[in-house]
């Protein structure tokens, strides 16, 4: 199994519209934390994150949260 490319050890904190995003699991993304299709040839492939209101939220940057897309703090253990 691929394994994601740490694109930061913190999360990314965004304010974000209602609607659908897709979170790059990948690490290789240059729109982080979005995906741009850089998993492309790999196993790993983007989450996709409903967001029903406007809200502030912190996405994951190491990849390797257990909560998906949403930052868990496993990112301190790395």
């Amino acid at each position: 199994m691929d394994e994601p490319k740490i694109a930061q050890k913190a999360p990314y904190v965004l304010n974000l519209d209602p609607g659908t995003y897709f979170w790059c699991a990948c690490g290789k993304s240059s729109k982080q934390p979005f995906c741009d299709g850089s998993h492309k040839g790999t196993e790993l492939k983007p989450k996709k994150i409903e967001i029903t209101e406007a809200k502030k939220v912190a996405l994951c940057g190491c990849k390797h949260s257990q909560k998906g897309a949403f930052c868990d703090g496993t990112h301190n253990k790395l």
